[in-house]
């Protein structure tokens, strides 16, 4: 089927799904396939479960003479197609962020932010890949101004790739640092990937981007770039500074545009490192709203997900920060940890993954530095760790150390709780 009358159907619709158990009344199921499924072989279940059509590309799940099934080429292309082609119908003002930690923060503080002025969408969750991004716009609807598209990467042209499907037309990267190098093979390889963002958008010499002034590698990137710069020296467009940090993040802000005015936010984000998401999102909250807004947005935006969260328990509070980790955000966060002024500090630290050959050298960074950080108890999960030289307790997987925690519950700590998603810390903490 050709893309016109597909998208037809598309707006009959009003929905698409690609997951056969989550189908909308009169949506439409576009079948992917992936290493260890195939769409395709759930496109009848999809309909039976109230989808009006199930694109298929592959003849032998198409039942003959029932109009609900659509055959394509790819699924997955045309998913992204249809996704762009649609952007382009609701034109709305694309902005993509990415970078290696805070993506999902800013881009998080950023809606929270332009809610409060436009009619927008923006990335739910972590749906930031090729397949999360073409969902994502497939969401537009009339009259949205703007879409705030988060783009992740854990290749080289992965972020090439999401561009061409999302056609932005500002764009920033939060930082860059030491992940997912087992994809990427260096920290060279990450700022090439992240920088795609910036050669998509030098096609266009409306585009703008956001620069944080602080970070040399992005004033190099930049050349030529419409920018507006953030960060905490003179001379930028968004100039703010810490003011607390234990345990809630507060600080001052000023914009070039009203200097004599200086904001005081008062966070529920934990972490001196979330600064530099804040002042991203104000940067760009700032080149189109008011001031007063982004102030009120900021300070009402409550963390979840596990993201830099404070969780008071019966026994002990809690930073839960353990949806994701790679050694730029295990270190940030340790040291933010050292900083803070509360009682009786302990960690608990999950494997790193997707390191590749760097993965033991990265482990053992971290557990060098916790020699010294001067925490009463540092507990780890994971054979990443467990291989590294250190005198902390370790613990094979997450269910072996709910097992310790239900036989000697710590009371009255402070803890932090940091790792890769895939190591499941998060399921420690109701019996913290």
């Amino acid at each position: 089927m050709e893309l016109t009358p597909l998208y037809q159907i598309f707006l009959e619709c009003g929905a698409v799904t690609t997951d056969s158990r989550n189908c909308p009344a009169g949506s439409l199921f576009i079948a992917l396939k992936g290493d260890s499924f195939n769409g395709n072989a759930f496109a009848a279940k999809a309909l039976e479960a109230g989808c009006a059509y199930a694109v298929v590309d592959e003849a032998e799940y198409a039942v003959a003479g029932d109009k609900r099934y659509l055959m394509v080429d790819d699924g997955l292309r045309t998913l992204q197609q249809l996704a762009t082609h649609h952007r382009r119908q609701i034109d709305p003002l694309v902005i993509a962020i990415t970078g290696t930690n805070g993506k999902t923060t800013t881009k998080e503080l950023t809606a929270a932010i332009m809610q409060k002025e436009y009619k927008l969408i923006y990335t739910q969750g972590n749906l930031n890949n090729h397949i999360g991004v073409p969902l994502t716009l497939l969401r537009l609807t009339e009259g949205d101004e703007f879409a705030i598209i988060e783009m992740g990467a854990s290749h080289p042209g992965d972020i090439k790739e999401l561009c061409d499907i999302a056609e932005p037309n500002y764009g920033l990267i939060t930082n860059v640092g030491r992940a997912h190098l087992q994809g990427f093979g260096s920290l060279e390889g990450v700022i090439r990937t992240k920088g795609e963002l910036y050669d998509y958008l030098r096609q266009d010499p409306e585009a703008a981007i956001f620069v944080d002034n602080d970070n040399p590698y992005f004033t190099a990137m930049a050349g030529k770039l419409q920018t507006e710069a953030y960060g905490t020296g003179d001379g930028t467009f968004i100039r703010g500074r810490i003011t607390g940090n234990s345990p809630f993040l507060s600080f001052d802000w000023r914009s070039n545009r009203e200097p004599w005015e200086c904001h005081h936010v008062h966070t529920h984000l934990i972490g001196s490192y979330n600064f530099n998401n804040a002042l991203a999102a104000i940067a760009i909250g700032r080149y189109f709203c008011s001031g007063e807004k982004i102030d009120e947005a900021l300070e009402e935006y409550v963390p979840q997900n596990n993201r830099s969260q404070l969780e008071k328990t019966a026994a002990n509070t809690l930073i839960i920060d353990a949806y994701n980790a790679n050694p730029t955000s295990m270190m940030a966060a340790l040291q933010n940890f050292y900083d803070m002024e509360m009682p009786h500090k302990i960690a608990i630290l999950g494997d790193m993954l997707e390191l590749g050959s760097e993965s033991a050298t990265e482990h053992q960074r971290i557990v060098d530095y916790l020699e010294g950080a001067g925490l009463e108890q540092v507990l780890l999960v994971g054979k990443e760790f467990a291989a590294t030289r250190h005198s902390f307790t370790t613990y094979p997987d997450t269910a072996t150390l709910i097992e310790a925690l239900k036989a000697d519950k710590p009371h009255g700590k402070t803890i932090l709780v940091k790792g890769s998603n895939g190591i499941k810390l998060a399921s420690v903490v109701p019996y913290l």
